[in-house]
């Protein structure tokens, strides 16, 4: 039979939650490498051709999210599924081209195997892991340090808070491309004219506050 618990534990599980995950982006400035972070900026800003995420599981996710972040500052970047790519896929990465991909213990089967196929074509790899001993650390030109103290569920295993980690050390990349490349108004508002944030932008009527309230 299936524990009951009362409205007031189930608030107490999903602020505990929240906390946690709050604490593990905040430590991020402790955990990540201030020179990695400004390589990977650098790497991301000097690419002339696509850029290239990975991940199973959660990390595909974040790897997703990631790819669609950097296409909304103009790096040319795309999802590259791990089991489609040793599967014929991989002959998107070119030389020129630049691979993230994610892998919490940096071991993972799917995206080891890409490895070899990412040395042979010169292709400049980013590995994102907690691990600094895993092959894809080793492996990658450059190795990106994202770790949590635990995930919040009761097991330290369903991966919440170092998803989200993963997620805000590349959001904050983006951020940083803006500036690095000089990246305007303008051009945002040529790739992204549907929507709520479409509608502020294109309108000269609408002021830049958070609420879009008219002027």
């Amino acid at each position: 039979m299936k524990n009951e618990s009362r409205p007031h534990d189930l608030w107490r599980i999903a602020r505990q939650v929240w906390r946690a995950e709050a604490a593990s982006v905040r430590n991020l400035e402790a955990v990540v490498d201030p020179a990695a972070f400004g390589r990977c900026v650098a790497m991301l800003a000097a690419c002339r051709g696509k850029i290239l995420t990975a991940g199973v599981g959660t990390s595909m996710a974040a790897a997703r999210k990631i790819a669609h972040s950097l296409c909304c500052v103009e790096r040319p970047a795309l999802f590259l599924s791990p089991g489609d790519g040793v599967h014929g896929g991989l002959g998107a990465a070119q030389r020129g081209d630049v691979v993230i991909a994610i892998s919490k213990g940096g071991n993972t089967r799917e995206i080891v195997n890409l490895l070899p196929a990412i040395k042979i074509k010169k292709v400049s790899l980013i590995g994102v892991t907690e691990n600094g001993d895993s092959l894809l650390a080793r492996r990658s030109d450059l190795w990106l340090r994202v770790k949590v103290a635990r995930e919040p569920d009761p097991f330290h295993m369903l991966a919440t808070a170092s998803t989200l980690a993963v997620i805000a050390v590349f959001d904050a990349v983006c951020v940083a491309l803006m500036e690095v490349t000089g990246y305007t108004r303008a051009q945002f508002a040529a790739i992204h004219p549907g929507g709520a944030v479409g509608d502020r932008l294109l309108s000269p009527k609408r002021a830049d506050s958070p609420t879009g309230r008219r002027v």
